[in-house]
């Protein structure tokens, strides 16, 4: 792919960003190829450097502000018609009400999810502080006479040791799929704005 197929293509899937914020994203990488091939590249070579497009393109998404989405695509650019708003009126209380209803599931399922997560963390920290208190008891009742019973808070305080460990790596795992989570679902989010805008373009 040379440097104007891929700007071509670049400008072709950022239609959906506003005129000045699309330019200043085509003349930073129409520069990073220029400055590549100043240093010797041939103009394929510059553009695959830059790596794929498709990915670049998610990323650039993912980056954009979900705001400047919403007042690009969604926002009408025209007046609205007399009759289009009296329908908005008439009709708010039936979609007002079903949006504030989704979004309020919506909300309440992201605030469930990071409960649990939070709540994962709680044991884990129980977990190390039962270990810290089990050892330290069972040295001071081992010290105090009673051996056997020492050893078995030790025991108990290693048993919860090892749980610590397994429960981190899990809390570790969950936390970051949590976050993929979110993520993904932002950028499911962005993609159906860009989506209407390419129904309404065709």
């Amino acid at each position: 792919m040379n440097k104007q197929e891929f700007l071509a293509k670049l400008r072709a899937s950022l239609h959906y960003l506003p005129q000045d914020d699309m330019e200043e994203r085509l003349t930073f990488y129409s520069e990073m190829i220029d400055d590549r091939m100043e240093e010797g590249l041939s103009e394929e070579d510059a553009v695959s450097e830059i790596g794929n497009i498709d990915a670049l393109i998610s990323q650039i998404l993912a980056d954009v502000p979900q705001t400047k989405l919403v007042k690009e695509n969604i926002i009408p650019k025209k007046r609205l018609k007399a009759w289009e708003i009296v329908l908005l009126v008439l009709g708010s209380p039936i979609w007002l009400s079903l949006m504030i209803a989704a979004f309020a599931v919506m909300l309440s399922l992201y605030v469930v999810l990071w409960t649990v997560l939070v709540s994962l963390w709680a044991v884990f920290v129980s977990l190390i502080c039962c270990t810290i208190a089990c050892i330290a008891l069972g040295f001071y009742t081992s010290f105090s006479g009673d051996i056997l019973q020492g050893l078995a808070i030790i025991g108990a305080g290693l048993v919860c040791g090892g749980l610590s460990v397994f429960m981190f790596y899990g809390c570790k795992a969950a936390t970051k799929g949590v976050l993929i989570l979110t993520g993904k679902s932002v950028l499911w989010i962005k993609s159906r704005f860009i989506k209407k805008e390419e129904n309404k373009n065709e």
